[in-house]
């Protein structure tokens, strides 16, 4: 079996919202393994970058408390200074962030953002960090590599950004990379590309994945282990078969229902009753998501809801799971997975 590379206790990050802190991400434990692709799924709001970030000790540390454990390798994140956590970050820990024009220096050309990562963790020479620049721009499928080294992000398309951009996060060989929703504003060809690409990096370097996003249709090209997230909680976990096959919670359900497919004879494209509750109006007692299926009976959520193991490597918080149904009792087939051997 694989080894554990990252394994997160009970996490809880707070932010500061007028004097109070508010849980973002809730007494949250996952652990990822090498070789793997772990995907964290649920609407904007439920705490996924918030979680990803975390790991990288990247928020405002005067508004935001974290508590927990945060393991890499054994060694506790969140007990390392700053000066500690910028030998991990970029080096062991990579990050694939949302906008890339937005992350990328509009200043500098591609070239020396990627050797500006190496030249902060490695001691090659100048003509080494050019070499390697260019072999990443060729490795992340970018045709002309000597070109694209000496241009600027502005110059570049999106999907070419984020060529950019997955080229920077695995310039020092990491042993984990964060992708935070990876293919967002970019056309459906461009997704594909981007996410065979991670898929092929993931298999030639055996690197953990942790990949952030909304969509469940991309979870099932390429994730191994499935987290989704409501409200700073998980409210399911699994493998990718057994969460696309047999989704049991009414949100993982909801999500899956909401899916375009030209399989499930619906004539409207099902939506999720009311909004993600925002951090100081959220009910911290109860099932988190009873509020938006107001047709279950409040006797059939639990108290106060845990994980529950349904069958192996299979859970479940709250046990609304067992009598719920959508409206008009039309669930929807759950999505194929595509085999990722």
């Amino acid at each position: 079996m694989n080894k554990p590379i990252l394994q997160i206790e009970n996490l809880t990050t707070s932010f500061q919202i007028s004097n109070e802190f508010y849980p973002s991400v809730d007494d949250v434990s996952l652990t990822v393994y090498e070789n793997e692709i772990v995907a964290i799924v649920g609407e904007s709001g439920c705490g996924k970058s918030a979680l990803a970030l975390s790991i990288l000790s990247l928020h405002n540390t005067k508004r935001t408390k974290l508590k927990g454990k945060i393991n890499y390798r054994g060694q506790d994140l969140l007990s390392l200074t700053d000066s500690g956590m910028n030998k991990i970050r970029g080096k062991e820990i990579g990050m694939i962030f949302q906008e890339p024009l937005t992350a990328l220096n509009p200043l500098m050309t591609v070239g020396k953002q990627i050797e500006e990562n190496l030249d902060l963790h490695t001691k090659l020479s100048s003509s080494q960090k050019k070499e390697r620049a260019l072999q990443l721009l060729g490795q992340v499928g970018i045709p002309k590599p000597a070109v694209t080294y000496k241009q600027y992000p502005h110059e570049l398309s999106g999907g070419m950004r984020q060529r950019v951009m997955i080229s920077i996060a695995i310039a020092c060989s990491p042993s984990i990379v964060i992708a935070d929703e990876p293919t967002t504003a970019l056309d459906v060809t461009i997704q594909a590309q981007i996410l065979d690409l991670l898929k092929d990096i993931q298999k030639e370097t055996k690197l953990g994945i942790i990949l952030i996003t909304h969509d469940l249709s991309v979870v099932a090209e390429v994730a191994d282990r499935v987290f989704v997230m409501y409200a700073g909680q998980i409210i399911e976990t699994g493998t990718v078969t057994e969460i696309m096959k047999n989704p049991l919670h009414p949100y993982t359900r909801s999500l899956l229902n909401s899916i375009p497919s030209n399989n499930n004879n619906k004539d409207r494209l099902h939506v999720i009753e009311g909004t993600v509750p925002s951090l100081d109006r959220l009910q911290r007692t109860g099932c988190r998501f009873s509020p938006r299926i107001p047709w279950i009976s409040e006797h059939h959520h639990e108290e106060h809801p845990t994980l529950h193991e349904v069958s192996p490597g299979h859970f479940v918080r709250c046990t609304c799971y067992k009598t719920f149904e959508f409206k008009n009792k039309k669930g929807g087939p759950a999505i194929n997975v595509t085999s990722k051997s």
